[in-house]
């Protein structure tokens, strides 16, 4: 069976940032095992799939490890090819997925997710943050991730964590996030727990930021980045029990796999 794959860098103006995801258009859904087995093959963070339905496109997300419920770059991707290599019609595509129904909206070359928010509350802090950071943490706040915050953006650039203790950590993936001069917020993602164990750009991850920064800033539009090695920038927004999530997509590969 040959199907043909994409691989899209999400956030990201130019090639090789951001956060590269691959996606790969069905007519039907595969077997759950084939479409794990294409996601490890592909290595990346997120491989992405989706198929055509009545009233849009179901969505599903595998990392390398597992199928996640949502996942912020991979859908930018996927909304990338339609609307750039299958020539999709309109300015919204609504995918159906297992975080209910998420829209990507088309304005210029600036692709807006459409998310549902998960503002986070506040827990105790792990011990093994302060193993992994050899620090301790302004606070800590969970929601689908672990929120670390620290008072120095700079120590968020730069920290080199110990994987092994973040991954005794008992949720989805560990975010380190501070407020910063440049940007509103800067953060990094890592989630060794799901086989990654640094995400470029991780756009789920927003979801459970900008409600946060939201409180701790008194407004509710961001200009943010999430700086990892390739780095990317977000502009995002809280709009009541939603957030807004925008970017731009380049396209790095356009192939045939045979499975």
């Amino acid at each position: 069976m040959r199907l043909t794959l994409y691989q899209v860098d999400a956030f990201a103006s130019e090639l090789f940032a951001g956060n590269p995801a691959a996606v790969v258009p069905l007519d039907a859904w595969l077997d759950d095992d084939l479409m794990r087995s294409i996601a490890a093959e592909n290595n990346l963070a997120e491989t992405a799939f989706f198929v055509a339905g009545d009233d849009g496109y179901a969505i599903r997300w595998f990392t390398p490890a597992v199928e996640v419920d949502l996942c912020g770059h991979a859908t930018l991707a996927s909304a990338y090819v339609l609307f750039d290599c299958l020539d999709f019609k309109g300015d919204t595509i609504v995918f159906d997925s297992r975080s209910g129904p998420l829209s990507v909206t088309r304005e210029g070359e600036r692709l807006t997710l459409d998310f549902p928010s998960q503002p986070p509350r506040h827990c105790a802090t792990p011990a093994e943050v302060v193993e992994a950071f050899g620090a301790e943490p302004r606070e800590c706040q969970m929601s689908a991730d672990l929120i670390v915050v620290f008072d120095d953006a700079e120590f968020v650039r730069r920290v080199d964590p110990n994987i092994a203790a973040l991954a005794r950590i008992n949720s989805r993936g560990v975010i380190i996030t501070a407020a910063d001069t440049q940007y509103d917020f800067v953060s990094r993602f890592f989630g060794p727990n799901v086989g990654i164990d640094e995400d470029p750009v991780t756009g789920s991850s927003f979801t459970q930021l900008v409600p946060y920064w939201a409180e701790q800033l008194s407004k509710t539009s961001f200009h943010a980045k999430q700086v990892s090695q390739r780095g990317g920038e977000v502009f995002c927004e809280l709009k009541e029990d939603r957030v807004l999530i925008g970017g731009t997509a380049v396209k790095y590969l356009e192939g045939t796999i045979e499975v």
